[in-house]
């Protein structure tokens, strides 16, 4: 997501042409409130915004771990002035970095070409909105005086900080595991912020899926007896499911969807890393095309691991009352009668369907979210929560859209040991008849539950996701 800080402009124009150490002196002089030589943590803050740059308590944390070298819990003019100078050294190389034809100030195509290199395209109307943020005199220009007083109080240290990419939301979860993993940035992962992102999008994951099980047990029934029943809707299938095993059937295959959240967020995201490393060379940034990539193969490789416990919640879920008695029984009873091949039946129309899923729920998603940055942003390169939010609940039905067929055809194979007798069916022979049989229509039982779930599952999974977030102490960039 790009996010550009506040800016802050120097009290007076003057000291922007000033010897660099009156300057510093100058803003060390607004800062120490009452003037005892030194600035706390919080004359930072109150300074910071009576000068117009809010920047946060972590921003204001980094100043301080950075700056603070006797680690006293406070800045003195040395150790203000050596952070600022080490600082805009900093700046300096991002600035240059950006100025592409080194004539001293940065225009919006070179915003353009930059962006590009780094694997994200933008138009010249949205370079120009980020101009606007930093450009102080109106030339829609942004000169090194400029630059320089934008970051000065940012903690970032490269043009890899000050640009940050668009994300799908780690907590954003709707219960499909096709999804292209998140990205972490080098700071996040040595700061260890990556974890707590993780585990905070696992807990909101878990309580979504929870919160919607009905819907996803009902869309499983529908799949797999909707053949041998056309009359099943979604109010019958609510009143058979009680009506057979209690208000508490509704539930059942959900633990295990719950516990494979862990094993499959773990390892997709360290799939993830590899795969990157793979199809880029060091120092490269991954676009769009190696995103899809390495996404796809990421949830690949997850899938083969967990798949067996993707088997056993169809099984939890379509299997009657007493069948089972829980996930360690369903285990046994499909070795025992099955065979260990019985655990990835389905795999192949499985393994496809991550294809079309992750491809146009990337593409779509970069689609919205370009249509709105043209047409609707304003002073904000910024679209907000709910603007993300929506594209990624419409990018994900438009995957789930081209994905359900082979989804539907992985649940009949999974199921039809204990649905259909002894007569086991290939993907192909399943195919053709649903089709004989059922039509096209067929190819798509049960979608309705599982697109009624979409919106509660985001909004659930994304309010849990910030408060974990909170709870464990993730900064908020």
């Amino acid at each position: 997501m790009l996010r550009w800080l506040p800016g802050f402009v120097l009290p007076a124009a003057a000291c922007q042409d000033a010897e660099p150490r009156t300057r510093y002196e100058t803003l060390f002089q607004r800062l120490d409130h009452n003037k005892d030589g030194v600035v706390d943590i919080g004359e930072l803050q109150e300074g910071l915004k009576s000068l117009g740059v809010p920047l946060g308590q972590d921003a204001e944390e980094k100043i301080f771990t950075t700056g603070d070298i006797n680690k006293d819990g406070k800045l003195d003019f040395e150790e203000f002035m050596k952070y600022l100078k080490d600082h805009e050294k900093k700046m300096k190389l991002a600035f240059k970095s950006l100025d592409k034809n080194n004539d001293g100030v940065i225009e919006a195509s070179e915003i353009v070409q930059s962006l590009q290199i780094l694997g994200l395209t933008v138009s010249e109307q949205q370079a120009e909105l980020i101009l606007q943020s930093i450009d102080a005199d109106g030339t829609m220009t942004v000169d090194w005086n400029e630059w320089r007083d934008y970051f000065l109080f940012n903690p970032v240290t490269d043009i890899e900080e000050i640009i940050r990419f668009w994300k799908h939301s780690t907590g954003i979860d709707i219960g499909d595991s096709l999804t292209i993993p998140d990205e972490f940035t080098e700071d996040e992962k040595k700061s260890g912020q990556w974890w707590r992102q993780l585990l905070s999008g696992g807990i909101a994951g878990a309580v979504s899926r929870t919160s919607t099980a009905p819907l996803d047990r009902l869309k499983v029934m529908m799949q797999v007896h909707g053949s041998k029943s056309g009359k099943m809707n979604i109010y019958n299938g609510f009143r058979q499911m009680v009506r057979e095993g209690g208000v508490r059937s509704l539930w059942r295959g959900n633990g295990t969807n719950v516990i494979k959240i862990a094993p499959e967020t773990a390892v997709k995201f360290w799939a993830y890393e590899q795969y990157k490393k793979l199809l880029t060379e060091e120092g490269q940034k991954l676009g769009t095309f190696e995103r899809f990539i390495s996404g796809s193969l990421a949830g690949a490789t997850a899938q083969t691991i967990i798949y067996p416990m993707e088997v056993m919640k169809t099984r939890l879920a379509v299997g009657k009352t007493g069948q089972y008695s829980g996930i360690f029984d369903c285990a046994k009873k499909i070795l025992k009668h099955e065979g260990m091949g019985a655990f990835y039946k389905g795999y192949v129309p499985n393994l496809l369907g991550i294809i079309p899923y992750a491809g146009i729920d990337l593409a779509v998603y970069e689609l919205l979210k370009s249509h709105w940055l043209d047409n609707y942003a304003k002073d904000s390169v910024n679209p907000g929560v709910m603007v993300l939010l929506g594209c990624g609940a419409l990018s994900s039905t438009c995957g789930q859209l081209a994905s359900y067929p082979l989804a539907l055809v992985r649940t009949r194979m999974q199921a039809q040991a204990m649905i259909e007798g002894n007569k086991q069916m290939n993907m192909v022979g399943l195919f053709r008849r649903i089709i004989s049989k059922e039509g096209i229509p067929g190819l798509y039982r049960g979608i309705t539950p599982n697109f009624m779930k979409v919106l509660p599952a985001v909004g659930i999974s994304y309010v849990v996701y910030e408060n974990m977030k909170q709870t464990l102490g993730v900064s908020q960039k």
